[in-house]
Protein backbone atom coordinates (compact mmCIF):
# COMPACT_ATOMS: atom_id res chain seq x y z
CA UNK A 1 0.00 0.00 0.00
CA UNK A 2 1.51 3.60 -0.78
CA UNK A 3 1.29 6.79 1.05
CA UNK A 4 -1.10 9.46 -0.61
CA UNK A 5 1.27 12.57 -2.87
CA UNK A 6 3.04 14.53 0.37
CA UNK A 7 2.37 12.29 2.82
CA UNK A 8 6.37 11.95 3.71
CA UNK A 9 6.65 15.36 3.39
CA UNK A 10 3.83 16.60 5.97
CA UNK A 11 5.36 13.89 8.70
CA UNK A 12 8.76 14.76 8.41
CA UNK A 13 7.45 19.06 8.93
CA UNK A 14 4.93 17.82 11.87
CA UNK A 15 7.74 16.03 13.52
CA UNK A 16 9.91 18.94 13.14
CA UNK A 17 7.50 21.29 15.32
CA UNK A 18 8.39 19.15 18.08
CA UNK A 19 7.97 19.81 21.68
CA UNK A 20 10.95 23.03 21.90
CA UNK A 21 8.98 24.98 19.47
CA UNK A 22 5.20 24.20 20.73
CA UNK A 23 6.64 25.26 24.30
CA UNK A 24 8.34 28.70 22.26
CA UNK A 25 4.99 28.83 20.26
CA UNK A 26 2.76 28.90 23.32
CA UNK A 27 5.26 31.44 25.40
CA UNK A 28 4.91 33.93 22.21
CA UNK A 29 1.22 33.40 22.29
CA UNK A 30 0.74 33.84 25.97
CA UNK A 31 2.53 36.66 26.50
CA UNK A 32 1.35 38.58 23.56
CA UNK A 33 -2.16 37.50 24.86
CA UNK A 34 -1.36 38.92 28.34
CA UNK A 35 -0.05 42.09 27.16
CA UNK A 36 -2.94 42.56 25.49
CA UNK A 37 -5.50 41.44 28.45
CA UNK A 38 -6.55 38.08 27.32
CA UNK A 39 -5.45 34.67 28.28
CA UNK A 40 -4.49 31.75 26.45
CA UNK A 41 -7.16 29.00 27.69
CA UNK A 42 -5.42 26.02 25.22
CA UNK A 43 -2.73 25.51 22.73
CA UNK A 44 -3.63 22.64 20.23
CA UNK A 45 -1.48 22.52 17.30
CA UNK A 46 -2.68 19.18 14.91
CA UNK A 47 -1.40 17.66 11.92
CA UNK A 48 -4.64 17.76 9.57
CA UNK A 49 -4.04 16.33 6.12
CA UNK A 50 -1.74 18.60 4.50
CA UNK A 51 -1.74 21.18 7.42
CA UNK A 52 -0.62 22.24 10.31
CA UNK A 53 -3.48 23.46 12.48
CA UNK A 54 -2.62 25.47 15.31
CA UNK A 55 -5.70 25.92 17.43
CA UNK A 56 -6.05 28.31 20.10
CA UNK A 57 -8.66 29.04 23.01
CA UNK A 58 -8.55 32.55 24.19
CA UNK A 59 -10.67 34.28 26.98
CA UNK A 60 -10.82 37.41 28.75
CA UNK A 61 -9.37 38.18 32.30
CA UNK A 62 -12.44 39.85 32.56
CA UNK A 63 -16.13 39.29 30.87
CA UNK A 64 -16.29 37.33 27.37
CA UNK A 65 -14.40 37.26 24.29
CA UNK A 66 -16.30 38.57 20.90
CA UNK A 67 -16.01 37.19 17.88
CA UNK A 68 -14.97 40.01 16.47
CA UNK A 69 -11.88 40.18 18.89
CA UNK A 70 -11.26 36.31 17.97
CA UNK A 71 -11.02 37.26 13.86
CA UNK A 72 -8.87 40.42 15.34
CA UNK A 73 -6.40 38.27 17.58
CA UNK A 74 -6.08 35.85 14.66
CA UNK A 75 -4.32 38.41 12.25
CA UNK A 76 -2.52 39.84 15.15
CA UNK A 77 -0.94 36.56 15.98
CA UNK A 78 -0.44 35.09 12.43
CA UNK A 79 1.08 38.83 11.87
CA UNK A 80 3.39 37.80 15.00
CA UNK A 81 4.28 34.54 14.06
CA UNK A 82 5.05 35.08 10.95
CA UNK A 83 7.59 38.09 12.02
CA UNK A 84 8.84 35.43 14.49
CA UNK A 85 9.36 32.75 11.75
CA UNK A 86 9.28 30.02 13.80
CA UNK A 87 7.46 27.62 12.16
CA UNK A 88 9.36 26.34 8.36
CA UNK A 89 5.71 24.82 7.53
CA UNK A 90 2.27 26.16 6.19
CA UNK A 91 0.28 26.51 8.92
CA UNK A 92 -3.59 27.55 9.64
CA UNK A 93 -4.24 29.66 12.63
CA UNK A 94 -7.60 29.35 14.51
CA UNK A 95 -8.46 31.38 17.46
CA UNK A 96 -11.70 31.12 19.11
CA UNK A 97 -13.83 31.45 22.87
CA UNK A 98 -14.15 28.28 25.12
CA UNK A 99 -17.69 29.09 24.89
CA UNK A 100 -19.60 27.45 28.21
CA UNK A 101 -17.48 24.47 27.98
CA UNK A 102 -13.89 26.10 29.13
CA UNK A 103 -11.37 23.98 30.36
CA UNK A 104 -10.64 24.25 33.83
CA UNK A 105 -7.17 23.42 34.92
CA UNK A 106 -5.59 25.92 36.94
CA UNK A 107 -6.67 26.99 40.63
CA UNK A 108 -7.11 30.39 38.88
CA UNK A 109 -9.73 28.61 36.49
CA UNK A 110 -12.16 27.10 39.55
CA UNK A 111 -11.69 30.56 41.84
CA UNK A 112 -13.24 31.91 38.94
CA UNK A 113 -15.82 29.60 38.83
CA UNK A 114 -16.74 30.39 42.38
CA UNK A 115 -20.37 29.36 43.02
CA UNK A 116 -20.47 27.96 39.89
CA UNK A 117 -21.72 24.29 38.70
CA UNK A 118 -18.91 22.52 37.46
CA UNK A 119 -18.26 18.64 36.25
CA UNK A 120 -14.98 17.00 37.21
CA UNK A 121 -13.40 14.01 35.57
CA UNK A 122 -10.61 12.55 37.99
CA UNK A 123 -7.73 10.64 36.94
CA UNK A 124 -8.11 8.42 40.61
CA UNK A 125 -10.90 7.66 42.53
CA UNK A 126 -12.41 10.16 45.25
CA UNK A 127 -15.43 8.67 47.36
CA UNK A 128 -15.45 5.77 45.23
CA UNK A 129 -16.14 7.69 41.74
CA UNK A 130 -14.13 9.08 38.58
CA UNK A 131 -16.83 12.04 38.38
CA UNK A 132 -18.56 14.63 40.33
CA UNK A 133 -20.62 17.38 39.46
CA UNK A 134 -21.24 20.01 41.93
CA UNK A 135 -21.42 23.97 42.69
CA UNK A 136 -17.91 25.16 43.65
CA UNK A 137 -18.07 26.24 47.03
CA UNK A 138 -14.06 27.03 47.94
CA UNK A 139 -10.78 26.72 46.01
CA UNK A 140 -7.35 26.96 48.37
CA UNK A 141 -3.88 25.44 47.32
CA UNK A 142 -4.65 22.02 47.00
CA UNK A 143 -8.38 21.06 46.34
CA UNK A 144 -11.47 22.11 44.98
CA UNK A 145 -14.17 21.98 47.30
CA UNK A 146 -17.65 21.47 45.87
CA UNK A 147 -21.50 21.08 47.20
CA UNK A 148 -22.78 18.08 45.84
CA UNK A 149 -26.39 16.83 47.64
CA UNK A 150 -25.47 18.95 50.65
CA UNK A 151 -22.52 17.46 51.28
CA UNK A 152 -19.40 19.26 50.96
CA UNK A 153 -16.67 17.61 48.80
CA UNK A 154 -12.68 17.73 48.51
CA UNK A 155 -11.30 17.08 45.18
CA UNK A 156 -7.62 17.54 44.78
CA UNK A 157 -6.22 19.17 42.23
CA UNK A 158 -3.55 16.35 41.60
CA UNK A 159 -6.75 14.17 40.97
CA UNK A 160 -8.33 16.03 38.27
CA UNK A 161 -7.84 15.22 34.92
CA UNK A 162 -10.59 17.33 33.10
CA UNK A 163 -13.37 19.58 34.38
CA UNK A 164 -15.56 21.99 32.24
Amino acid sequence: MSEPPGYWQRLMIFIMVDREIIARLNKIISDFLAENSFELVEFMPRDEGRDLVLRLLVDKSEGEISMGECAQLNRQIGRLLDEKDIIASRYILEVSSPGLDRPLKTREDFMRCLNKQVVFFLNDLVNGKCQWQGLINRVDEQSVFIVQSGQVLEIPLTKINKAK
